[in-house]
């Protein structure tokens, strides 16, 4: 089963995260997770292309900027 629907907490082992990371990820980052009623799900291969495509890296330089002074 290769194709089956991962939960929070499998995909964050997948990914060494924390589940606030995975969270702050969906909500700022637009990673691939489908809601199903109150749980949010995950195909490991779409967010494996999203991570290689630089979508946990943009959240990086997101957080680095908020801090910057002007």
């Amino acid at each position: 089963m290769q194709d089956r629907w991962l939960s929070v907490d499998e995909i964050c082992q997948h990914l060494g995260v924390s589940s606030d990371t995975v969270y702050r990820w969906i909500d700022r980052s637009a990673m691939p997770a489908d809601k199903m009623g109150r749980k949010w799900k995950f195909k490991r291969d779409q967010v494996d292309a999203w991570v290689e495509a630089g979508g946990a890296a943009r959240e990086v330089r997101e957080e680095d900027r908020e801090g910057e002074v002007l």
